[in-house]
């Protein structure tokens, strides 16, 4: 059964919607792109766009890979989505995808 930050986070994703919430101590703000699970953890690849990070936030935003547990007070807000293309590889965070926001 899938958590309630996963479901959050599904529609999230399918409404092209802005995720809030605190990992590891630090307020987020981010877009979901990718949910699924990796090694049995439920999984999720963000672009985070603003507010707090550990290894500072690059202007224009940076990809995190998140484990879903570790996410507290999420909330799902409306606002621009945020994404940027600069891939240099297919993403690595979620091995098995349940679900990825159309571009």
């Amino acid at each position: 059964m899938a958590s309630t930050n996963y479901e959050l986070i599904r529609d999230a994703i399918l409404a092209k919607r802005q995720i809030v919430a605190t990992y590891r101590g630090l307020r987020r703000e981010m877009c979901p792109h990718t949910l699924g699970h990796t090694d049995g953890h439920e999984q999720a690849l963000f672009f985070q766009f603003g507010g707090e990070s550990s290894k500072g936030l690059p202007d224009g935003g940076e990809w995190r890979c998140m484990d879903i547990s570790l996410l507290e007070d999420l909330e799902v807000s409306d606002g621009e989505w945020f994404t940027r293309d600069d891939h240099s590889r297919p993403q690595s965070c979620v091995h098995l995808v349940d679900v990825e926001v159309e571009h």
